[in-house]
């Protein structure tokens, strides 16, 4: 079942920013790796950033410099915030409890977030 709920999307213009929330379930965020996703208009769901327990966080190539993961593990929290924002980030974004390693999503996935980037 969805144990995360992410907030924070919008409509900002090409270069703008945007800071994304995802307020997760019990101890989901200090026990698991934590993950962003996101799928495009008529676009298979994308992984885009993850964050281990012990905070080393990746991302994909296409994110990288502008994208920021972290998280609170007191506060049952993750964050991404997205810089530099470009039209082909445009999507909805989904937060998501991973397994280690292997970054397999954990649980069903939630409504995500709309992102739109456009002037």
């Amino acid at each position: 079942q969805v144990r995360v709920v992410e907030s924070g999307g919008g409509l900002v213009q090409p270069g703008g920013s945007l800071r994304l929330s995802c307020a997760a379930s019990g101890s989901i965020i200090s026990t698991n790796a934590m993950g962003w996703y996101r799928q495009a208009p008529g676009l298979q769901r994308e992984w885009v950033a993850a964050i281990t327990r012990g905070g080393t966080t990746t991302y994909t190539d296409s994110v990288k410099g502008r994208f920021t993961i972290s998280r609170d593990n007191a506060k049952n929290m993750v964050y991404l915030q997205m810089n530099s924002l470009k039209s082909e980030d445009t999507g909805v974004y989904y937060c998501m409890a991973l397994l280690p390693s292997t970054y397999v999503p954990l649980y069903s996935w939630g409504q995500g977030t709309q992102v739109t980037v456009s002037s």
